[in-house]
């Protein structure tokens, strides 16, 4: 090698330990970061991460929910905490493979979607009574379907 490149990579050969250092420190923080937001992100909806309890338990909420008469005046905090609880029911269970291809996932996921979309399209409105009755029987469905295992 000519004297003049190994003269420049000996100057250059602190500021390399020094990025490498860096880099080292940088990955650390960002994991610690990353273990900290998975930390915080854990749902307000109380979802355990077992699927057989979620589903029972979001299914009983959304049956109470939806059984709210027009005037009640807490439907519309209880319809904005069942907005969330599908939401996080969803996310939660929707990427693992092997509940979402379960009949009570289907079934749930069915009623969650036509529950979600009657509140995303007709916020001020309660669920209309022939909606009210099909989301009873299909969450009882997913009920039933899920504590027997399938």
């Amino acid at each position: 090698m000519p004297a003049a490149v190994v003269s420049v990579l000996q100057r250059l050969a602190p500021l390399g330990r020094w990025f490498r250092g860096s880099a080292r420190a940088l990955s650390a923080l960002a994991l610690v970061g990353c273990l900290l937001l998975g930390a915080c992100s854990s749902s307000a909806s109380g979802l355990s991460g077992n699927y057989v309890d979620d589903t029972v338990a979001v299914a009983d909420s959304l049956l109470a929910t939806i059984a709210l008469q027009a005037d009640d005046p807490d439907r519309s905090e209880a319809e904005s905490r069942a907005r969330e609880l599908i939401s996080d029911y969803v996310a939660r269970y929707r990427p693992r493979a092997s509940v979402n291809g379960l009949a009570s996932f289907t079934t749930m996921q069915t009623a969650l979607n036509s529950l979600a979309g009657h509140y995303t399209n007709y916020p001020n409105r309660p669920v209309p009574d022939a909606l009210r009755e099909r989301l009873t029987k299909e969450l009882l469905k997913a009920e039933r379907g899920v504590v027997r295992g399938a």
